[in-house]
Formats: C-alpha cells, structure tokens, sequence
C-alpha cells in the first residue's frame, strides 16, 4: 500500500502543492527519496530515521521509498522532512493516512524529533487553503505566521511524538489564533518630525511623499540633517492593512530567516553602501528577495545614494517603474513585489561643501561633475522630488521648537489617501498610468496651457510631464481638492529637475 501525505513547496510569492508517497517493499533496509530534490531534501531520510528512533516509533525494517510529486519540479530545503516521517508512520500503518487527508503538513526535524521552522510558511498555508485543505500542521515558531491566513486552522507543534498522539490518542493539538497587537509611529521610527528643528521645505516634501508614495532626494552637504528627515519618514505613513501584513511577513520570511515575526509596522530598509548588486536588488541560489523587496509597502532608505556602485544604482530603474523586480536564472525564473518608496540623501561634491557658504570645497569642478554624475539622467528622472537641505543657522539649533508631531501628519497624509482610494481603488497617486492620468481631465485648458508652457521653459521630459502631474495631484488630494490647480503645479514644478541637466547643481570652473 502506498501511504499519501501532503506538504508544499514555496516558489517566490506563491505555494505548490506537493505529493509526499511512501511505499514499503521486502528488500534490504533503507530509504531513498527520489522526485527531483535537492541535497537538503536528500539529507532528509538521516533526519527522519532518528527522529522517528527519538520519538519511541518503530522505523519499519523494509526498503522505503518516497517519492516527491510532481517529480519534474525542483525542491529544496528541509520543509519536507515531516512529510516525510508521517508518510513512513502511515505506511507502516502506525498512524492512518486518512486522517491526514484534509491536511497539509510542513516542518524540519531535528535528530530528536523536534520540530525546526521552515521559511515561506505563509506562502504554504495559503496554498493549503487554495487547495481546499482544512488544516495545517506547521512548527509551533512558525504558526504565528501562518495563522494570519483566515479560513483554515492552524496547528502548531513542538515535535514528532506531539502529532503522533493528536493523530493517534486524540491529543489535540492547540489552535493558533492570529493576534493583532497595537501599533505606534514609534514601532518602526525612532525620530518624531517634531525632533527636527526647522527644515519646513523638506518636511513638506516627506509630507507629499508619504500622502502619494513618492520617492524623495535630499539633496545639501554633511551634517544639515538629511538622514533624520528621512528616517522620520516612516512615522508619518499610514498604518498596513491585513493584507500588506501578510504579504510582508512572508517576504521577510523568505529574505531573512524571520520565521515568526509578524511585521506589523512598516518596514523601513537601510542598506549601507557596500551592500552587493544581489543583496540589493535580489538574487542567488535559490533566488531570495532583497533590499528592494524587503521594503516593499515601506521605505528603501540609501543614505549618500552616490557611494554605492554604479550596476546596484542603476538596478533601481526597473523596480522603480514597474512595481516588482524579475530575477531570472537558468533554473528558474522569480518575480517579488518591491512596491517601496526611495528615499535617499547625497552630498553635492566628494568633501561635501560644494555650495556651503560657511565652508570651502576643495574639489575641483570635474571632480564634482563626475561625482554628481554617477546618479544618471533616467534614474534622476525616476525621482518624483529633489529637495535641497540647507544648513540650519547655529542660534536656532537649540531655540524652542514648535513643529508639527508626526501623528498630526500621520492623520492628514491618511486623509490624502482616502481621498485618492475613493478615485483609483487603493492606487497610490505614484502609480497612476499615463491613460489614467488622461482619462481623469483634472485639469481644465488654463490650468493645462500654464503647464505645457512651463515645461517647455524647463525642458522637462514626458516621464517628468506627468510625474509632475501626479504630485501636484497628491497636493491636491492633501487639500481634498477635485480639481488639480496651478497652484499645486507650481509647487510640484518647485521639486523637479530639468531633464538637460541631470546634475543638481551647475558648476562652474
């Protein structure tokens, strides 16, 4: 009799149901796994044999042999080692197969029975509920994840023997319930934007960003406060629906070992930068997503955005227009979600002073035109708003501050996108199309006219045109008004480059 037991393979954002048969025969004693998996999966019949030994069952004295289905689709990792050993049970008819047949299995072993999480267990549950499955049987670190998927019930175990007895001597095994706990600003940014002292221009151009999920550039030399404004970002976005919960915490999952952590706030990425082309952008063997991904929902944060090397910058234009970056290999081909917004700060010169009028650049005028260089023309024209961060006078650094809190902000920028979610079904003002952007006649002929000679004064280009467009909407939106004015057009213009010269400052021998 061949036993059926059923676990799930996780390929990128998605999981595949995967068939896990055991057949025992009268020959010499042994295991071998067959169905395509990879060196983990083999190791999996050394794992299995002591964990059952451990665990006080009876590894049959016969030739087992399992088999992974469908055989011609790669696996990896060690999700399938209690499949496995529950296949082995139900052939040995110490366990009914039967009994597993509305549930779908996953977990590693340890040599003592012990059960070890696995990453993509969101993606897994989700399959299992795709598929009609009732229950899945995880880790017991791993089902906090998994019980964030509504409609199918999740149990979580410590080890071998413990499943053995809910299947055997009616010992339940305990129900996961997801949880929701409170979150604040504070969970995931430590600045308060009323930490910052003065810098109205630049808190007013995050306050756009976040209200349209627009991607940012500060721009001034060392020490003026770049990375505080932007690490305050994050204390002024909305809170994540279920939804981008759960599609967060299974990225996370998969990028860095986060097996049970339920990421609640959103998350704000800072790689430094000598991180690698694939760390960033994503890759490797399997294909793991990075940086990019990983900020998904959130913020990318590349402080002095001019360091990092030239294929990592240039990496960003894809995810950047599309919304999702592709990672192709010979073996498989993966796409991830890396819908974030970009916020990152540079220098103006390599010693930092081009421009200051307190202190002299040292660097000379080709020097600081190849170093403003290395942020090209299209990514430039990527960037929704270049703000230029000034040095705060030394007599108002300590004087008293009354800025805005960030939940003051918090609550118009939430306003904003309600505003725009009853327009374009919970689409980012960012993300408009341009036959979107055509289709709504925000604007009437006066106001459109103001716009076409100011572009062509600025000689700006059609990606610009119409990115010009969609801040000026999200000021609109943070005014709850219908219509795009001039006004807001010309204070979108004020954050835009023109397209002939992609440096953010002229310099001049």
């Amino acid at each position: 009799m061949v036993a059926k037991i059923y676990s799930a393979s996780v390929e990128g954002m998605s999981g595949r149901i995967i068939t896990v048969e055991c057949d025992l025969s009268n020959s010499l004693p042994g295991i071998t796994v067959v169905g395509l998996g990879t060196k983990a999966v083999e190791e999996a019949k050394e794992r299995v044999k002591s964990a059952i030994k451990a665990s006080g069952l009876k590894l049959p004295p016969k030739r087992i042999t399992i088999n992974l289905a469908p055989a011609d689709i790669p696996k990896q990792g060690a999700s399938f080692d209690l499949s496995i050993a529950l296949a082995i049970l139900a052939a040995s008819a110490q366990i009914d197969a039967l009994s597993l047949k509305n549930t779908l299995v996953t977990g590693e072993l340890g040599l003592d029975g012990s059960l070890r999480a696995v990453p993509g267990v969101i993606g897994q549950t989700m399959a299992a509920k795709n598929h009609g499955f009732e229950s899945i049987i995880v880790p017991k670190i791993n089902a906090s994840q998994a019980s964030m998927i509504d409609g199918i019930t999740v149990h979580g175990a410590n080890n071998l023997k413990e499943i053995y007895r809910h299947l055997v001597d009616s010992i339940t095994l305990p129900i996961s319930n997801y949880q929701r706990r409170k979150t604040t600003t504070k969970d995931s940014a430590e600045i308060d934007s009323s930490d910052i002292q003065g810098q109205v221009l630049a808190k007013r151009a995050l306050e756009i960003a976040a209200a349209g999920h627009h991607n940012i550039l500060l721009n001034g030399p060392p020490g003026t406060g770049k990375t505080m404004l932007a690490r305050s970002l994050v204390s002024i976005l909305p809170p994540l629906s279920h939804s981008e919960m759960i599609k967060l915490s299974h990225l996370h999952s998969l990028g860095n070992s986060q097996f049970s952590k339920l990421i609640q706030a959103r998350p704000f990425r800072s790689p430094h930068h000598s991180a690698s082309h694939v760390s960033l952008l994503g890759g490797g063997r399997p294909p793991n997503p990075g940086e990019v991904s990983l900020a998904h929902n959130g913020v990318l944060f590349l402080d002095e955005v001019l360091e990092f090397s030239r294929p990592s910058i240039e990496g960003l234009r894809q995810p950047l227009e599309d919304r999702q970056i592709t990672i192709a290999r010979a073996d498989s081909t993966l796409t991830y979600p890396a819908n974030f917004m970009l916020v990152a700060t540079q220098n103006p010169c390599p010693c930092g002073y081009f421009g200051d009028p307190n202190k002299d650049c040292s660097c000379s005028a080709f020097a600081i035109e190849k170093y403003q260089a290395k942020l090209s023309g299209p990514l430039l024209d990527r960037i929704d708003l270049v703000v230029s961060v000034d040095r705060l006078p030394t007599n108002k650094l300590l004087a008293k501050n009354s800025a805005e809190k960030s939940l003051t902000i918090r609550a118009r920028v939430s306003e904003a996108r309600k505003f725009a979610n009853t327009r374009h079904q919970n689409s980012a003002n960012s993300s408009l199309s341009n036959r979107q952007i055509k289709q709504a006649n925000w604007l009437d002929d006066q106001t459109k006219a103001w716009l076409n000679q100011a572009t062509a004064k600025l000689d700006l280009s059609p990606r610009s045109y119409f990115k010009t467009i969609k801040v000026a909407r999200t000021i609109a939106d943070l005014e709850a008004t219908p219509r795009i004015l001039t006004k807001h057009l010309a204070e979108s213009l004020r954050y835009r480059q023109p397209t002939d010269s992609p440096n953010l400052l002229k310099v001049t021998a």
